[in-house]
């Protein structure tokens, strides 16, 4: 089994960093904090050193990040949809029924996302109490509709595809499930879930995941501080380790796209824990000899969106 130690990278630290993604049309690098309601950009030079080339507000809270095809990027934010101008405009699109308030008040907030192969925005939702059954994943349309395409999780979380696109990956860092669907890329519909991986408090959670060009899995595991590859089957493959203990998600970067960068967070860390782990909420890097894939991108309207019944 591979064994690699990431090392931390130069942008300054987030309070929560999150969704990290490849955006090859701009050549840089995406990721977001989620409580600041910013989206980062760096630019990855060759020797895989990270040097940020902006910061944008997008809400009060934005979950995950997909660049649009026509321009600019999609933000699954506060409770819903907003669009983020080239110029870091932003402004709500829509705001998903049943979703959305503010932390005290029970509320719940879109959290992490990702395009499909065919562009639309798979985006999933957790209650900021992160009560059981209180999220959800949603499907921005081609034609801008949204539907419901799971209801009844915890916290919707990692999403990935298989490089055929037949496999639909999902953690729900909840109960510490990973699933994997049959995924239907025409319909933009999941069926036969099944539960690939299960983990336990004491060897963290999977939280964001990306899906290497060989189609096995990196999962980040909050609590764990490390990112785990494993086969389709389940089998463990390789180790990262990451002096933080909140690991976030991953992805791979960089003009080969060989560069696995992973976010962390500091989120409702104690004094003690923050002392012990100073690095919190910065991104690390490391290279595992492997590739994976650029963001795909968002091509449906921003306009005229509306969710279904």
């Amino acid at each position: 089994m591979q064994r690699l130690t990431a090392t931390a990278a130069a942008p300054p630290a987030a309070a929560h960093g999150e969704g990290p993604r490849w955006d090859a049309a701009r050549a840089e690098l995406l990721w977001v904090d989620i409580p600041a309601g910013l989206l980062r950009r760096a630019a990855v030079g060759p020797d895989g050193d990270l040097t940020e080339r902006a910061a944008h507000h997008g809400g009060d809270t934005v979950g995950a990040v997909a660049p649009v095809a026509a321009g600019g990027w999609l933000l699954a934010a506060g409770g819903g949809f907003s669009a983020l101008a080239e110029d870091g405009a932003a402004r709500v699109l829509l705001e998903l029924a049943g979703e959305g308030g503010s932390e005290g008040s029970g509320g719940t907030r879109m959290n992490d996302a990702a395009c499909d192969p065919a562009g639309r925005f798979l985006a999933g939702t957790m209650a900021f109490d992160q009560r059981p059954g209180a999220g959800a994943l949603y499907c921005l349309d081609l034609d801008g509709t949204v539907r419901t395409l799971l209801d009844g999780l915890t916290v919707s979380n990692g999403l990935g595809w298989s490089p055929d696109g037949s496999t639909l990956y999902l953690a729900d860092s909840g109960p510490g499930l990973l699933s994997a669907f049959d995924y239907d890329v025409a319909t933009g519909t999941p069926a036969r879930g099944r539960v690939l991986l299960e983990f336990g408090d004491d060897a963290g959670v999977a939280d964001g995941l990306t899906v290497d060009d060989d189609g096995c899995l990196w999962t980040a595991l909050w609590g764990a501080g490390q990112v785990r590859r494993y086969s389709p089957e389940g089998d463990l493959l390789a180790v990262v380790e990451v002096p933080v203990a909140q690991t976030s998600a991953c992805c791979f970067a960089g003009a080969g796209r060989d560069l696995l960068v992973v976010t962390t967070s500091a989120e409702g860390m104690s004094a003690a824990d923050r002392a012990a782990q100073p690095l919190a909420g910065r991104l690390f890097t490391a290279r595992p000899g492997v590739t994976g894939p650029a963001a795909a991108v968002y091509r449906g309207p921003l306009d005229g969106l509306r969710q279904l019944t």
